[in-house]
């Protein structure tokens, strides 16, 4: 009988074969010396992001439906491990990434969810300054009041029993926002800012302006909040945006 995972990754795709691998091989560096896998979601791809998958071993599972939070709770219903991992195929991990979420969880039983920041890797100058701010702000919260009031999607862990579903309503936000918002409701979040994935800085090459007066205002915050009062999807998904993809390296 095959063990059991400690951990599924679970990794939303759509055509990011130019980033996948780079995903991919920092999952297979990993430090931690447990069971785990990786699922691959397939949401529609026309590019070999599939097959680059597999070539590394991780499990393709298909969601015709398109959409994020589709593509987690497919990813999250197929997954065998203990607890998932929210993470992202433009992401790469340090080392000890794993071993440092698994030591959390093991440290208290209470504990439901283990997330954490995310640094952006390339992109404008700005924008690192941007998620340093942003992160702080989040970390200097939680010391304060120990609630963790948000984190990046490519960052989230949580016991398989806490799960109750991804709101399939909802669009980018809702894989962060509403899944944080549920999992408080289970039990203790724990923050570690100290764990960081490194990310693409791709969705910040339209400029300073697009990103701060229409991607974060329109397709983030009221989109997210319009769909979840609607209770369906009255506003759809951000465009796809596919710059060529930079080789992204874990910063110390």
């Amino acid at each position: 009988m095959t063990e059991r995972p400690r951990f599924s990754v679970v990794i939303p795709c759509y055509n990011e074969a130019g980033y996948l691998t780079d995903t991919l091989l920092s999952l297979r560096k990993q430090d931690y010396d447990g069971v785990f896998e990786v699922i691959v979601v397939d949401n529609n791809c026309t590019d070999d992001t599939a097959g680059i998958a597999r070539d590394f071993g991780a499990r393709v599972v298909a969601e015709p439906v398109p959409g994020v939070c589709n593509a987690r709770q497919r990813g999250t219903e197929e997954a065998r491990g203990e607890i998932v991992i929210s993470a992202d195929a433009d992401t790469v991990h340090g080392r000890d990434w794993l071993s440092r979420i698994d030591e959390r969880f093991r440290a208290d039983d209470g504990v439901v969810a283990v997330v954490g920041p995310c640094v952006y890797a390339d992109g404008p100058r700005w924008g690192r300054h941007y998620g340093r701010a942003l992160f702080g702000l989040v970390n200097g919260a939680y010391r304060l009041t120990g609630r963790a009031m948000y984190a990046s999607a490519t960052n989230i862990a949580f016991r398989r029993e806490a799960f109750t579903g991804y709101d399939t309503a909802l669009t980018q936000g809702g894989d962060e926002l509403d899944q944080l918002r549920r999992l408080r409701g289970k039990g203790r979040i724990v923050y570690d800012h100290g764990n960081p994935t490194y990310t693409s800085g791709r969705r910040l090459a339209r400029g300073f302006a697009y990103n701060v007066f229409v991607s974060l205002p329109v397709h983030y915050l009221l989109t997210y909040t319009v769909n979840r009062v609607a209770g369906r999807r009255v506003l759809g998904q951000a465009p796809a945006f596919r710059p060529e993809p930079e080789t992204l390296e874990v910063m110390p």
